[in-house]
């Protein structure tokens, strides 16, 4: 499964300390950001089982960004 999310990191360092994060936490989790992207698009899959956006959510908040899943179109 796949969610994609809508970001305020605009740096490249911080996008691959929080992707590290990311990794380190939810082990089953592939992440990547697009910082070229005008909504800062943090994508994030998981191989074995769903993604739980509200967990991903609380992580980039506890270090000071904000996050929301895109809707489907």
């Amino acid at each position: 499964m796949v969610e994609v999310f809508r970001t305020n990191v605009k740096d490249r360092h911080k996008a691959e300390k929080l992707l590290y994060q990311i990794h380190k936490t939810f082990r089953a989790y592939q992440a990547n950001f697009d910082l070229d992207d005008c909504d800062k698009i943090l994508r994030v899959e998981c191989v074995n089982d769903s993604v739980q956006p509200t967990l991903l959510i609380e992580l980039l908040q506890h270090n000071g960004f904000s996050a929301e899943v895109l809707p489907d179109e």
